[in-house]
């Protein structure tokens, strides 16, 4: 397509690995709040066109994708006044020709006005074992076990919390991903964003 790219669930994530950084408690609210309106995070694009996620001017792209940061940053997503301090940060991302936003609320919360809204699912089983299969890449020692039972209580927790909860926009295509590989899923993507949009297909756009 070669638009933008907001990946939300990285803001989350920084904000919880910041207040990590600065020893704050992520249930005390009010310090929360005040690091996210002041989350100093950029995306840069790397050389090899991979995103590289900065905090504070140092990169942190794959410390924030640790489990330990992810279940954070689960915690600190459930509360009202972080989400509404990085709302207007993640609708600033929104530029022409046009954003892929990815995130649970998405479609419910940030963009309700986007023009297609994809809602991807999977079975709790399959995407413990695509999570197992990445961090094996990466060198870490983990279990399969408690990966499954870490997207379980993650998945409840996203989906009963009170601000923007996880759910599917009225509106929203629903694509279970539980047997297609990434390329089956951009796809199934891009037909749907053809049948939307007009536009030409470009190396970019075929995943080339």
């Amino acid at each position: 397509l070669g638009w933008h790219y907001l990946d939300s669930g990285a803001l989350y994530r920084v904000l919880a690995l910041a207040a990590e950084n600065h020893t704050l408690a992520l249930d005390d609210v009010e310090s929360m709040e005040t690091l996210a309106g002041h989350l100093d995070v950029e995306f840069a694009l790397g050389k090899d066109g991979q995103i590289i996620i900065l905090l504070e001017g140092e990169p942190v792209t794959d410390q924030i994708r640790s489990e330990i940061v992810g279940n954070a940053a689960s915690i600190v997503a459930a509360l009202p006044g972080v989400r509404t301090a990085l709302l207007a940060r993640q609708r600033a991302f929104r530029e022409m020709p046009g954003l892929v936003a990815d995130g649970r609320d998405m479609g419910s919360t940030v963009f309700p006005d986007a023009q297609l809204k994809i809602f991807l699912t999977a079975s709790a089983e399959a995407r413990a074992e695509r999570r197992y299969k990445q961090l094996k890449e990466k060198g870490m020692s983990v279990n399969l076990a408690p990966l499954l039972e870490d997207i379980k209580r993650r998945d409840l927790r996203d989906s009963q919390r009170g601000a923007s909860p996880m759910i599917a926009a009225e509106d929203a295509i629903l694509l279970d991903t539980t047997e297609l590989d990434i390329e089956g899923v951009v796809t199934k993507i891009l037909e749907h964003c053809q049948q939307r949009f007009d536009y030409e297909e470009t190396p970019l756009s075929q995943g080339k």
